[in-house]
Protein backbone atom coordinates (compact mmCIF):
# COMPACT_ATOMS: atom_id res chain seq x y z
CA UNK A 1 0.00 0.00 0.00
CA UNK A 2 2.61 2.50 1.07
CA UNK A 3 4.38 1.98 -2.41
CA UNK A 4 1.24 2.55 -4.29
CA UNK A 5 1.23 6.08 -1.92
CA UNK A 6 5.12 7.02 -2.75
CA UNK A 7 4.35 8.47 -5.74
CA UNK A 8 1.20 10.67 -4.69
CA UNK A 9 3.53 11.69 -1.61
CA UNK A 10 6.72 12.44 -3.94
CA UNK A 11 3.69 14.47 -6.08
CA UNK A 12 2.34 16.06 -3.23
CA UNK A 13 5.78 17.41 -1.65
CA UNK A 14 6.48 18.73 -5.05
CA UNK A 15 3.89 21.32 -5.01
CA UNK A 16 4.41 24.58 -3.70
CA UNK A 17 2.44 25.55 -0.51
CA UNK A 18 -0.11 27.65 -2.67
CA UNK A 19 -1.22 24.81 -4.75
CA UNK A 20 -1.09 22.28 -1.54
CA UNK A 21 -3.88 25.02 -0.16
CA UNK A 22 -5.60 24.99 -2.56
CA UNK A 23 -6.17 21.70 -3.29
CA UNK A 24 -7.28 20.90 0.31
CA UNK A 25 -9.95 24.20 0.13
CA UNK A 26 -11.07 22.29 -3.11
CA UNK A 27 -10.62 18.67 -1.27
CA UNK A 28 -13.04 20.23 1.99
CA UNK A 29 -15.07 21.49 -0.56
CA UNK A 30 -16.23 18.43 -2.46
CA UNK A 31 -16.11 16.83 0.90
CA UNK A 32 -18.44 19.49 2.38
CA UNK A 33 -20.64 18.92 -0.65
CA UNK A 34 -21.02 15.22 -0.41
CA UNK A 35 -21.83 15.65 3.45
CA UNK A 36 -24.70 18.15 2.20
CA UNK A 37 -26.04 16.06 -0.47
CA UNK A 38 -26.10 12.28 1.74
CA UNK A 39 -26.43 13.43 5.19
CA UNK A 40 -28.48 17.31 5.07
CA UNK A 41 -30.71 17.41 2.24
CA UNK A 42 -33.06 13.99 2.38
CA UNK A 43 -33.81 14.58 5.81
CA UNK A 44 -34.66 18.36 4.56
CA UNK A 45 -36.53 17.23 2.10
CA UNK A 46 -38.65 14.99 3.88
CA UNK A 47 -39.57 17.56 6.53
CA UNK A 48 -40.72 19.77 3.64
CA UNK A 49 -42.86 16.96 2.65
CA UNK A 50 -43.95 15.65 5.79
CA UNK A 51 -47.46 17.81 5.94
CA UNK A 52 -48.68 17.10 2.65
CA UNK A 53 -47.90 13.35 3.17
CA UNK A 54 -49.82 13.66 6.54
CA UNK A 55 -52.83 15.64 5.30
CA UNK A 56 -52.89 12.96 2.18
CA UNK A 57 -52.38 9.93 4.95
CA UNK A 58 -54.93 11.59 7.41
CA UNK A 59 -57.46 11.66 4.09
CA UNK A 60 -57.09 8.03 3.49
CA UNK A 61 -57.63 7.14 7.32
CA UNK A 62 -60.34 9.05 7.39
CA UNK A 63 -61.42 7.23 4.12
CA UNK A 64 -60.68 3.57 5.20
CA UNK A 65 -62.65 4.53 9.02
CA UNK A 66 -65.75 5.56 6.26
CA UNK A 67 -65.74 2.46 4.54
CA UNK A 68 -65.22 0.37 7.93
CA UNK A 69 -68.66 2.11 9.07
CA UNK A 70 -70.25 1.45 6.18
CA UNK A 71 -69.31 -2.59 6.40
CA UNK A 72 -70.46 -2.55 9.98
CA UNK A 73 -73.84 -1.19 9.27
CA UNK A 74 -74.22 -3.54 6.30
CA UNK A 75 -73.44 -6.47 8.48
CA UNK A 76 -75.74 -5.43 11.06
CA UNK A 77 -78.29 -5.22 8.58
CA UNK A 78 -81.32 -7.80 8.96
CA UNK A 79 -80.81 -10.39 5.82
CA UNK A 80 -83.47 -10.21 3.05
CA UNK A 81 -85.12 -13.57 1.67
CA UNK A 82 -84.35 -14.33 -1.73
CA UNK A 83 -87.90 -13.13 -3.05
CA UNK A 84 -87.73 -9.32 -1.12
CA UNK A 85 -83.65 -8.95 -2.84
CA UNK A 86 -85.49 -10.44 -6.08
CA UNK A 87 -88.31 -7.50 -6.29
CA UNK A 88 -85.44 -4.92 -5.05
CA UNK A 89 -83.57 -5.88 -7.68
CA UNK A 90 -86.46 -5.71 -10.34
CA UNK A 91 -88.04 -2.16 -9.15
CA UNK A 92 -84.53 -0.96 -9.38
CA UNK A 93 -83.89 -2.26 -12.65
CA UNK A 94 -87.34 -0.49 -13.32
CA UNK A 95 -85.45 3.00 -12.49
CA UNK A 96 -83.26 2.15 -14.93
CA UNK A 97 -85.67 2.47 -17.97
CA UNK A 98 -85.95 0.52 -21.36
CA UNK A 99 -82.16 0.31 -21.70
CA UNK A 100 -81.79 -2.38 -18.75
CA UNK A 101 -82.96 -5.87 -18.63
CA UNK A 102 -82.72 -8.24 -15.35
CA UNK A 103 -82.91 -11.95 -15.79
CA UNK A 104 -82.60 -14.32 -12.76
CA UNK A 105 -80.86 -17.59 -12.94
CA UNK A 106 -80.84 -19.35 -9.65
CA UNK A 107 -79.10 -17.46 -7.13
CA UNK A 108 -77.34 -14.81 -10.08
CA UNK A 109 -79.02 -12.06 -11.44
CA UNK A 110 -77.92 -10.88 -14.18
CA UNK A 111 -78.55 -7.04 -15.64
CA UNK A 112 -78.21 -6.10 -19.07
CA UNK A 113 -77.89 -2.70 -20.45
CA UNK A 114 -76.68 -0.74 -23.06
CA UNK A 115 -77.29 3.90 -23.44
CA UNK A 116 -76.82 3.63 -19.19
CA UNK A 117 -74.58 6.89 -17.76
CA UNK A 118 -72.20 6.33 -14.61
CA UNK A 119 -74.43 7.73 -12.27
CA UNK A 120 -77.21 5.59 -12.99
CA UNK A 121 -74.80 2.30 -12.73
CA UNK A 122 -73.38 3.66 -9.52
CA UNK A 123 -76.87 3.99 -8.40
CA UNK A 124 -78.31 0.80 -9.18
CA UNK A 125 -75.70 -0.21 -7.55
CA UNK A 126 -75.51 1.32 -4.41
CA UNK A 127 -79.37 0.55 -4.61
CA UNK A 128 -79.43 -3.06 -4.86
CA UNK A 129 -76.55 -3.17 -2.50
CA UNK A 130 -78.54 -1.18 0.42
CA UNK A 131 -82.21 -2.81 -0.87
CA UNK A 132 -81.21 -6.23 -1.79
CA UNK A 133 -78.44 -7.34 -0.21
CA UNK A 134 -76.96 -8.52 -3.18
CA UNK A 135 -73.03 -8.16 -4.11
CA UNK A 136 -71.36 -7.79 -7.79
CA UNK A 137 -69.19 -11.27 -8.87
CA UNK A 138 -68.88 -10.28 -12.64
CA UNK A 139 -69.27 -7.00 -14.37
CA UNK A 140 -68.49 -6.07 -18.06
CA UNK A 141 -68.88 -3.05 -19.34
CA UNK A 142 -67.41 -0.69 -22.22
CA UNK A 143 -67.97 3.03 -22.96
CA UNK A 144 -69.73 3.94 -25.94
CA UNK A 145 -70.73 6.99 -27.71
CA UNK A 146 -74.09 6.62 -25.95
CA UNK A 147 -73.05 5.62 -22.45
CA UNK A 148 -72.21 2.41 -20.90
CA UNK A 149 -73.28 -1.44 -22.27
CA UNK A 150 -72.32 -4.66 -20.73
CA UNK A 151 -73.84 -6.40 -17.74
CA UNK A 152 -73.31 -7.13 -14.17
CA UNK A 153 -74.13 -10.68 -12.54
CA UNK A 154 -74.91 -10.43 -8.87
CA UNK A 155 -75.50 -13.06 -6.30
CA UNK A 156 -78.66 -13.50 -4.42
CA UNK A 157 -77.80 -14.50 -0.76
CA UNK A 158 -80.13 -16.69 0.97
Amino acid sequence: MNAALHPLKARWAALAPREQLGLQVAGLALLLLLVLSVFVLPPLKTLREAPQRLQRLDAELAQMQAWAGEARQLVAQAPVSPAQAQAALQEATEALGGDARLSVQGDRATLTFSGLSGDLLAAWLTETRNTARVRAVEAQWQRGPTGYGGSIVVLISP
